[in-house]
């Protein structure tokens, strides 16, 4: 396999979470071959689109990661959260031509719901490297 370099954009908001899918996507990155060159934490979902497009603008990477876990609180901000953050994040993958891969987890999930989704950290890391290798076919 290529050895790609992935960038990775993680939220620091719900960190117990994210910190665990930051392992997995780590680890998953190592039995891949693949390197997370450049790392950059932000305090929540809402600011990793601004964190994407500043590493795809630098282009020292291949591909870039997401990490997040939005948590249903009392009011629908879970929500808005992800679809503005969500929609950012494909825009940029599209405008600058770059798999961007979505391992934020959420909305309307509970605490125990986002422990039961760290391995989505494996699986962002797994998606994003299928998209570059299938690129690289067209």
């Amino acid at each position: 396999m290529k050895a790609y370099k992935l960038g990775m954009v993680a939220a620091e908001f719900n960190f117990d979470v994210t910190s665990m899918m930051i392992e997995r996507a780590k680890a998953e990155a190592d039995f891949l071959g693949v390197t997370i060159s450049k790392t950059i934490m932000v305090p929540g979902v809402f600011e990793i689109p601004l964190a994407v497009k500043t590493l795809l603008e630098k282009g020292e990477v291949d591909a870039i990661i997401t990490i997040g876990a939005v948590i249903k609180g009392e009011t629908e901000h879970d929500e808005i959260v992800i679809a503005q953050s969500s929609r950012q994040i494909a825009d940029l993958a599209l405008e600058y031509n770059k798999p961007v891969a979505f391992g934020i987890t959420g909305p309307g999930m509970t605490q125990l719901q986002a422990v039961d989704r760290i391995e989505k950290g494996r699986d962002v890391v797994d998606a994003v490297v299928k998209m570059l290798q299938r690129l690289e076919k067209i």
